[in-house]
């Protein structure tokens, strides 16, 4: 099973320090090689971001920064077996991070697809876009 880890802290617009970055890219490097961590992201500022919001058909666009007391500071993409081992690997990650809150998430796949999908995962990419 594939999980989403979205985390969310206060937003702090300073650097990490080198001693947070090396104990980061040491998780980062131990997961990626154990191959439970598929991916992993953080984000820039707010202030450099932009929310597009639809509403009927009304679009609003609003450039950050964002006033929330609690922004996303980045996202993991985890393999597990099960919801609580990728808890297990969040535990992991937010004792390495520091104060913040991780949701996390299942994400859906061609074979939890109930509309005759299922065959889809074992084909090309090419033969996907042929069949749709």
């Amino acid at each position: 099973m594939k999980f989403l880890s979205v985390f969310s802290q206060t937003e702090v617009n300073a650097p990490c320090s080198p001693e947070e970055m090396e104990r980061m890219g040491k998780l980062v490097e131990e997961g990626m090689k154990a191959g439970y961590l598929l991916d992993v992201q953080g984000c820039m500022p707010s202030s450099l971001g932009a929310r597009v919001r639809r509403a009927g058909d009304k679009f609003t666009v609003t450039n950050g920064p964002f006033a929330e007391s609690e922004l996303i500071g980045g996202l993991a993409i985890i393999q597990a077996e099960s919801k609580e081992e990728a808890i297990q690997h969040v535990l992991q990650f937010l004792h390495t991070a520091g104060d913040g809150v991780c949701e996390l998430r299942q994400l859906f796949t061609v074979e939890d697809c109930p509309c005759g999908m299922e065959g889809q995962a074992e084909r090309s990419d090419e033969e996907r876009q042929v069949a749709v």
